[in-house]
């Protein structure tokens, strides 16, 4: 035997796999649905087929990539809805909106909330809890980072005046609704017919009163404001997606305390307000548009009478809530 031959015993044996190959599935037949609540990794997905709800998990191609409630997705697998059957989300189509927060206003990370959205109802409390508007700001902002059309939804209005809370909004032109406990709501149903409407609100405003009176049968749960603190207690644990008689969706989520904007930009915010937009145009390079911003153009249209005094002051002051000031 030879040397080549003799050392040959100890080669290791090749490998013997298949090549790997760039096909991909198509999932051609795969379903379209919406997510409508997520659980502990197992996503409820509304297929309007059928008008039949359908059980999910995340397919292992998806990686890191995150689905949250209002995606549209493909289902592959078992979507029949049936008892006991899991289908796979196998893609996520394309977001027209997404609604996003970041812990708080030191941390960059932005947490997605609700994808495909049209609308932010805040709601808002005149009394029995004391209205924070501060916290009414920072919905503001998030709303027209994520493209969405603001509603102020005022509950309580039997308990107090909500006009002094109007006319700090006016200037925005934000539009809203006054509610109160066994009331008429159908201003507020004709503000949510055939929208996606996202619910938001610090506990104890009563969210799941209003969402209970809108759609017989939700029975979310309801809770009484700390009579010492002022503070709600959490009812709604998850954000759900429910169908509204008549046309549209509600997405109700979970009180919320505190809001983090550090992921939204200023320059991005002025867009939302075209008038001043425009007159932002003419401001130095990296103009803040705040209040101590030099030279800025928002200043010198208000003197000249070309910008309304209080709209500048309102925008300012979602700049301020912007940056953890207000």
């Amino acid at each position: 035997m030879s040397r080549y031959d003799e050392e040959a015993r100890y080669d290791r044996p090749k490998r013997r796999t298949r090549p790997r190959t760039k096909d991909r599935p198509s999932y051609d037949d795969a379903v379209t649905g919406f997510v409508i609540t997520r659980d502990r990794g197992r996503y409820t997905c509304w297929v309007e087929p059928g008008d039949r709800v359908v059980t999910a998990m995340k397919a292992r191609q998806l990686g890191r990539k995150g689905v949250i409630v209002g995606d549209q997705v493909k289902l592959d697998g078992d979507a029949s809805g049936d008892e006991g059957t899991l289908a796979r989300i196998v893609e996520v189509l394309p977001r027209e909106t997404l609604l996003r927060r970041s812990a708080d206003d030191d941390d960059p990370v932005e947490r997605p909330l609700v994808a495909n959205a049209d609308q932010l109802v805040i709601v808002v409390a005149v009394a029995n809890p004391e209205p924070r508007t501060g916290l009414i700001d920072r919905f503001l902002v998030a709303a027209y980072d994520a493209g969405l059309r603001p509603l102020l939804c005022l509950t309580k209005t039997d308990l107090a005046d909500p006009d002094p809370l109007l006319s700090i909004y006016r200037p925005l032109g934000v539009e809203s609704v006054a509610t109160h406990q066994n009331g008429d709501l159908s201003e507020l149903r004709d503000q949510l017919r055939n929208r996606s409407s996202v619910l938001v609100g610090h506990s104890g405003v009563g969210k799941s009163t209003l969402v209970n009176a809108l759609i017989p049968g939700a029975d979310r749960a309801i809770g009484v404001v700390n009579e010492v603190t002022g503070r709600g207690r959490h009812t709604s644990t998850s954000t759900l997606v429910l169908r509204l008689p008549g046309g549209g969706w509600i997405i109700d989520t979970p009180g919320i305390r505190s809001f983090g904007l550090a992921h939204v930009d200023s320059d991005k915010l002025i867009h939302a307000f075209p008038d001043l937009a425009d007159i932002a145009g003419d401001c130095p390079r990296g103009c803040t548009h705040t209040a101590d911003a030099p030279d800025c153009a928002l200043d010198e249209a208000v003197a000249e009478g070309r910008a309304d005094a209080d709209r500048v002051a309102s925008f300012r002051r979602l700049l301020a809530s912007r940056e953890g000031s207000a």
